[in-house]
């Protein structure tokens, strides 16, 4: 990912181990401040993840994977660090992954979680790869959230595609949904489309129906995790695009690494929906916009049923949702 720090850009990762600490792109500061955060033990993470100074599904389970490494150097229980780690964002099942994968590799842990993001980097790069193959010249694409290098450790997932197309000449332009509550497609992917150099345009969430009835060509959005079915978990206000995509005739991908995936889970009924404080609706940075005594409810993601997904973007190629269940990890 290039990012402008004190006036240079320089290729830089979400999150990665640096001196004994684990390092992280404070993505709350972000896009007025590029400050760099460093972790001493997993308590310390655990607490960034749940504040979502580090977020986005994989780079989720990549410093979950750290996470483990710093308590390992520190001579902690790992169960209980793992305890407390799956314990801050029950919806990204990277989480779980990457927690799961260090347990069973814990001969050397500060290599394994170098190893695990390192594979995890590779994966997005062929997920890049494998989707831009749909993206033609002019094409007018829609995405949703952040699903970038800041939410997959390098490259990104949904950007991916972007980011191959745009170094092999390819002209086109993103529509940026702002992803209310959080803000995550105006503060995030907009920062990251403008350090690439990609052509885009930040939309209220609620004017994607307008632009995919006259102008959207494709959607590309990540996941946080995909159940055996492919349903799909993303954040709120994934499933509406998907409908009104389909209403339209315009095709809506998944891009996601097989981590995303859970064979455990039969449908979207049964992954989890973090519902997050209301404050995150009730105010926009220190500014309340509701009513004094108001309330709000903040689901943080939703689930978009398979037959509304067009196909999943995977570092195996491009699927049907009726192949996932026999993709492998």
């Amino acid at each position: 990912m290039k990012a402008t720090i004190n006036g240079k850009k320089r290729d830089i990762p979400a999150v990665w181990w640096e001196n004994g600490k684990v390092a992280a792109i404070d993505q709350t500061l972000l896009p007025e401040k590029v400050r760099i955060a460093r972790f001493s033990n997993h308590k310390q993470v655990a607490e960034a993840i749940k504040k979502m100074i580090i977020r986005g599904a994989p780079t989720i389970g990549a410093a979950a994977a750290y996470g483990i490494a710093l308590a390992a150097t520190n001579g902690k229980n790992l169960e209980k660090a793992a305890k407390m780690l799956r314990q801050t964002r029950p919806t990204a099942h990277d989480l779980f992954y990457g927690i799961d994968w260090m347990l069973s590799h814990k001969d050397d842990p500060v290599e394994s979680a170098k190893k695990y993001a390192d594979k995890l980097v590779e994966r997005c790069r062929k997920i890049g790869e494998n989707g831009e193959k749909l993206i033609r010249n002019n094409s007018k694409i829609l995405t949703h959230c952040n699903a970038g290098a800041l939410a997959t450790v390098d490259f990104g997932t949904a950007l991916a595609p972007m980011r191959i197309a745009k170094r092999k000449g390819r002209k086109f332009f993103v529509f940026v949904d702002e992803t209310r509550p959080r803000l995550q497609g105006a503060n995030l992917t907009s920062w990251e489309l403008k350090e690439e150099g990609i052509d885009h345009a930040i939309i209220a969430d609620n004017a994607a129906g307008h632009y995919l009835k006259s102008e959207i060509d494709l959607v590309i959005i990540g996941a946080d995790r995909i159940s055996r079915n492919g349903d799909s978990a993303n954040k709120i206000g994934s499933y509406e695009k998907a409908v009104v995509a389909k209403e339209n005739g315009v095709p809506f991908y998944i891009a996601a690494p097989i981590t995303t995936f859970d064979p455990s889970i039969a449908s979207g009924d049964a992954i989890p929906i973090e519902e997050r404080d209301q404050s995150e609706v009730l105010m926009i940075g220190k500014q309340s916009i509701g009513p004094k005594g108001a309330k709000a409810l903040n689901p943080a993601f939703d689930v978009t049923p398979a037959k509304y997904i067009t196909g999943f973007i995977t570092e195996y190629g491009i699927l049907k949702p009726s192949q996932i269940g026999k993709t492998r990890k």
